[in-house]
């Protein structure tokens, strides 16, 4: 995610990963999105809308972001059954963790694919390229709100 969202981003995490990976993976889209809450707001000079749909063989997941201040999530990926020891369920609960304490609204929507880790890892590239897109700077936007505040 930090290769196509241009991040510098270093994550270390020890968990309960004996129990289940449900604490560390949530944890870890909590301080990301925490991490990302402090570079982000107040949002000035930025796109603030962005978009992306990205494709990985057969699977293609789409990504659309506001930095609106105001979380919102909506995740419709088939993520049910197991990619390897992992969750694939997780990785929503990964995203809803980053995207309530990042402060943004985002809409991952499943476009077609058959293999869950080129579903998750699409997803995972459409969330970052989008994040990018909507986070470019852009001086003529100064605030990008109608009402003048973010």
């Amino acid at each position: 995610m930090s290769k196509h969202a241009f991040l510098d981003l270093k994550l270390s995490c020890k968990g309960d990963i004996g129990v289940d990976f449900h604490h560390s993976v949530e944890d870890a889209g909590i301080v990301i999105g925490q991490a990302l809450n402090k570079e982000i707001f107040p949002v000035k000079n930025m796109e603030r809308f962005g978009e992306a749909v990205i494709l990985l063989d057969e699977a293609a997941v789409s990504c659309v972001m506001d930095l609106s201040g105001r979380a919102f999530f909506f995740c419709d990926l088939p993520l049910e059954n197991k990619v390897g020891e992992f969750d694939a369920e997780l990785a929503e609960e990964f995203f809803r963790a980053l995207v309530i304490n990042a402060g943004i609204s985002v809409h991952l929507t499943f476009i077609r694919g058959k293999n869950r880790h080129h579903i998750i890892e699409a997803a995972f590239k459409a969330f970052a390229v989008a994040l990018r897109r909507a986070a470019a700077e852009n001086k003529k936007a100064h605030i990008p709100s109608t009402k003048g505040v973010l």
